[in-house]
């Protein structure tokens, strides 16, 4: 786990420093690409596997619920945010 966190904070750190790069922009593109191809793989290798298959029905309610509820409260967060420090016009 830190190893990833850190992978991410070093990617961060580079990103700072060189945000001003013209082939920066042309990655940032390449990202929503790259993680639907992620997402499209993780579905399949999902789909392949029996066991999660047979125990989907068994499991499958919890899973849908919190999702559902994760997606709610990212909703609520981003609203919040968004309303407490990036809403023109208002106080900041």
């Amino acid at each position: 786990m830190f190893t990833i966190i850190s992978i991410m904070f070093v990617g961060i750190g580079i990103g700072y420093v060189l945000r001003n790069l013209q082939f920066l922009q042309k990655i940032e593109k390449s990202t929503s690409l790259t993680i639907f191809l992620l997402l499209f793989v993780l579905g399949i290798s999902i789909g392949s596997n029996s066991l999660i298959i047979n125990d989907l029905g068994r499991f499958g309610w919890q899973a849908a619920i919190l999702a559902t509820l994760s997606i709610l409260g990212s909703m609520l967060a981003s609203f919040l945010v968004f309303h407490l420090f990036f809403k023109k016009g208002g106080k900041q």
